[in-house]
């Protein structure tokens, strides 16, 4: 790893750190040693414990008594808790921005959904679906000039990744789903409905934790 300014260096540890644990390759339970991640990344152990603190925050990591940092076990109770956030957050910063969409911002929402198609068909969709998620609904919630709802939304939607990882390696109908409901909102959104495209987004919220629920519970 490449040395950098000390923010951009904790930032790059956090990075690697949480791609891990999303894909699974430091499972729940697993230890994060602060010596021996920072000799594996060649940084000092002062990015590694920045970092593991603002996975902490995320929900990814733990700190326990006599062990240290830890990978955090997938919780059904955290999926409730989460995804009724994101419903009742995001459902009601989408109803604010609606009147005030742009068609650039239309235009940045199109070019999302024309490349989720892009990396369904290419098989790519595990590790670039949540950026682009993200970019999508961000494009949508912009105009409602609501910092301090985004930001927290952003904070939650980190904290979900680790779940909606799970519905991506095990439910494409999920995906499937989840593309028409976009393209249905990005249309309700053009036609300022905004009643009903937050109420579309409050449901395909509510029911992609609902999935994972239902996809932890059969594992």
């Amino acid at each position: 790893m490449s040395r950098a300014p000390y923010k951009t260096l904790t930032q790059s540890v956090v990075e690697v750190l949480r791609a891990r644990i999303l894909k699974g390759e430091l499972g729940a339970g697993t230890p994060l040693r602060q010596d021996t991640l920072a000799q594996e990344l060649n940084v000092s152990r002062v990015p590694v414990r920045e970092a593991l603190m603002q996975l902490e925050v995320q929900g990814l990591v733990r700190f326990e008594a006599h062990r240290g940092a830890v990978v955090t076990e997938l919780d059904a109770g955290a999926i409730d808790e989460l995804f009724y956030l994101r419903a009742m957050l995001e459902s009601d910063i989408l109803f604010h921005a609606c009147d005030r969409l742009t068609e650039t911002d239309f235009q940045q929402a199109e070019q999302v959904l024309a490349e989720f198609d892009q990396i369904v068909e290419t098989s790519s969709h595990i590790e670039r679906w949540s950026e682009l998620n993200r970019r999508f609904h961000t494009a949508l919630y912009g105009p409602a000039q609501r910092p301090r709802t985004l930001a927290l939304i952003e904070q939650i939607n980190l904290s979900c990744d680790r779940y909606i990882q799970l519905e991506l390696l095990h439910s494409r109908e999920g995906i499937m789903t989840a593309e028409r409901e976009h393209t249905q909102l990005l249309q309700l959104c053009r036609a300022r409905r905004k009643f009903e495209a937050a109420a579309l987004l409050k449901q395909h919220i509510e029911a992609a934790g609902q999935s994972i629920k239902q996809l932890l519970h059969s594992r």
